[in-house]
């Protein structure tokens, strides 16, 4: 077992004049093997003859080297911080100020009750309003959230999936009450539930209803948000919940192929339905696996859809991603070191060709980010595009020997659990059956111990920890309005007391009617929800066909 205290060697004050003690060999490993978390072994040196043939330029099949030509010379990759929290009011003032320091996209965090379809007002949201996001309950609600703020000229994300169409649906009513041409509207919700039964747990609806629910989005979007990305399918909650790199990519490849075959057993074209998904990965401290893995990611979505679906469409066969910096990665000790540690996760999702970025606040192991916090999180990513250089060309580490023999083994490793996925009946099926999950907890497991055994540095944690306060300054934290929080629960109890009762259980069951039958969901949803319907109650209608997902095993 390693000591894990501070060397006695390193001085105690400054200016101390203490020889240095040479830097330990910090990385995993498997006796005398140095491994990624994915279990790629890296070795001392990279020659030539470690490297695969030179991949295509950028822009061109299997797109390992980047989905467009000139990548960052002819569009920046976007800036969207992710932000909510309390009510919508709070949310909008954070939105407007991070649009007003140069942030180019929206990125709406929305709290526990709205992510699992209840109303702020319901009994089983007390304590979780406004904690992780923002709260949203009716239209009013969102018509608060984007006040002042011209939705024809900012793409949003949403983060929302069990109930991404019904939010999905009041964002493109308040846009059309602004009098945006819904074909104009720009954005994307994340919509993947397969993720959530693996590795989150916000899901409402059993899978199959749920893949339906998926499925009718795809298609209503297809006719009346053809600019809108129907889905995010996401590794990033893969990878926080313990995944290695080449699980997230090959849990995250086996979930979007299963919501391709679902689109398409409907009926819908595979090129109605694959330009408009997206993708999203984190991004965590091993900088060159962390790049070879979006590399990886890109060219086996690229192979596996031209052999399975073959698409007329080359944007079918494209995989554009938004990435995050590692949340998990972050550490309430010491937490000014996670400025740097955002700063070299940014840095590798540039490398490996993102097209939209959040970086985290510094303070997100401890609250929700400061305005501080974010302000920095995003002057970090304004340094790296406007001062670094690294966005000057495509794929800066194209050819470097040990990126490309990186890329290979990734891409292996990550097609292997693919495979195994398939070997349970698909994705749909080893989510029923609990594989993915096992998978994903034996490999945080590993990952726990290795740290507790200090085998896998985390600094200021298991190596380089401080007595007391850490680096000296307790960092300032962000505390939620408990008078907004009030106000808002309010807000939604007196809007139903004001309802016209047989309207709304006209229109709600218009839903539930649509539910029992195979009509799209949507348009009697909308219908809902414009007649004054509240997120919960259109959710419940839903529940009341569908039932509700427990998880076992």
């Amino acid at each position: 077992m390693p000591d894990l205290s501070p060397s006695a060697a390193e001085p105690t004050t400054l200016g101390a004049a203490a020889p240095e003690t040479p830097p330990v060999a910090t990385e995993p490993r498997r006796g005398d093997r140095v491994v990624t978390d994915s279990g790629v072994e890296v070795k001392p040196v990279y020659r030539a003859d470690d490297a695969p043939p030179a991949e295509p330029d950028p822009g061109r099949f299997p797109y390992t080297r980047g989905v467009y030509p000139t990548m960052y010379r002819g569009r920046r990759w976007t800036m969207r911080q992710y932000a909510g929290f309390a009510s919508a009011d709070e949310s909008n003032r954070r939105f407007r100020l991070l649009l007003a320091r140069g942030q180019t996209g929206l990125s709406v965090a929305f709290d526990l009750p709205t992510q699992l379809g209840l109303d702020a007002d319901d009994p089983r949201a007390v304590g979780e309003v406004g904690r992780v996001g923002v709260s949203i309950s009716t239209l009013a609600d969102m018509r608060r959230l984007f006040a002042g703020i011209d939705l024809a000229a900012v793409t949003t994300s949403m983060t929302i999936n069990a109930p991404a169409a019904i939010l999905l649906l009041l964002y493109q009513l308040v846009a059309e009450e602004q009098g945006v041409d819904p074909a104009r509207l720009g954005g994307t919700i994340q919509n993947d539930i397969l993720k959530e039964y693996a590795a989150r747990g916000t899901y409402i609806y059993p899978p199959r209803p749920s893949m339906r629910l998926v499925v009718d989005t795809f298609a209503y979007c297809r006719d009346e948000l053809p600019a809108w990305n129907t889905i995010s399918v996401s590794g990033y909650h893969i990878r926080e919940a313990g995944s290695s790199a080449a699980q997230e990519v090959g849990f995250t490849v086996a979930n979007g192929l299963a919501y391709l075959e679902a689109a398409t057993a409907a009926g819908l074209a595979v090129d109605d339905v694959a330009p408009r998904m997206s993708f999203f990965f984190a991004i965590h401290s091993n900088l060159l696996e962390e790049v070879a893995k979006l590399r990886a990611a890109r060219r086996l979505w690229a192979r596996l859809v031209r052999e399975r679906f073959a698409p007329r469409d080359p944007r079918s066969e494209m995989l554009r991603f938004h990435s995050q910096t590692g949340g998990v990665t972050l550490t309430a000790q010491q937490p000014l070191n996670n400025v740097v540690r955002v700063a070299y996760q940014a840095l590798a999702a540039v490398l490996g060709g993102t097209q939209s970025l959040h970086a985290n606040g510094y303070d997100e192991a401890l609250a929700l980010p400061t305005e501080e916090a974010a302000t920095l999180a995003l002057r970090t990513q304004q340094i790296l595009a406007d001062e670094t250089g690294v966005a000057a060309t495509a794929d800066p580490l194209a050819g470097a020997y040990a990126v490309e023999a990186l890329t290979d083994a990734v891409e292996a490793a990550a097609r292997e659990w693919l495979e195994r996925v398939e070997a349970q009946g698909g994705a749909v099926a080893a989510v029923e059956r609990n594989f993915v999950q096992a998978a994903i907890a034996e490999t945080a497991y590993r990952k726990e111990l290795a740290r507790e055994q200090g085998d896998e540095v985390v600094v200021g944690v298991n190596r380089y920890a401080d007595d007391g306060d850490g680096q000296g300054a307790r960092v300032p934290i962000q505390r939620i309005d408990r008078v907004a929080v009030a106000r808002q629960v309010e807000r939604v109890a007196t809007f139903k007391a004001s309802q016209d009762c047989a309207r709304i259980a006209d229109v709600l069951g218009e839903v539930e009617g649509a539910a029992r039958g195979d009509a799209n969901l949507l348009p009697p949803m909308k219908t809902a929800l414009a007649a004054g319907a509240t997120v919960g109650q259109v959710a419940g209608a839903l529940r009341r066909v569908f039932g509700e997902h427990r998880a076992t095993g």
